[in-house]
């Protein structure tokens, strides 16, 4: 039970880490033209403290997927990462309002579909 609970973790770290740093990308604004303009928007961006949590998220994501591996073979962990793109999918339709065609719900129920199918044993 605690590795499927590691893998739970490393797929909610990662997800979160995806949703703040598009939060924080958007609200940054485009990137600017010049080199030296560049350099100081990727500074602002990686001196932000969302941004530093969502990089912080995907370290502590990779500390419990290896934990994960101890507990789990990875043909069985592995499928379950797939959740991730699932919850984005629908998250990004629901927090940022972006287009969520019926092509997209189609490959997240592919993907469910998978996970099901890879789950039994």
């Amino acid at each position: 039970m605690i590795g499927y609970l590691l893998v739970a973790t490393t797929v909610l770290l990662t997800v979160y880490g995806q949703f703040v740093i598009k939060w924080q990308v958007a609200m940054a604004g485009p990137i600017p033209a010049g080199l030296d303009q560049k350099a100081i928007y990727i500074f602002h961006l990686l001196t932000n403290p969302w941004i530093a949590s969502g990089l912080l998220a995907a370290l502590v994501a990779s500390v419990a997927w290896m934990l994960a591996l101890t507990k789990l073979p990875l043909s069985v962990a592995y499928p379950f990462t797939a959740f991730a793109f699932v919850i984005v999918v629908l998250g990004s339709g629901v927090l940022f309002a972006e287009p969520i065609s019926t092509a997209k719900m189609l490959g997240v129920c592919l993907i469910v579909a998978g996970i099901v199918v890879a789950g039994l044993n």
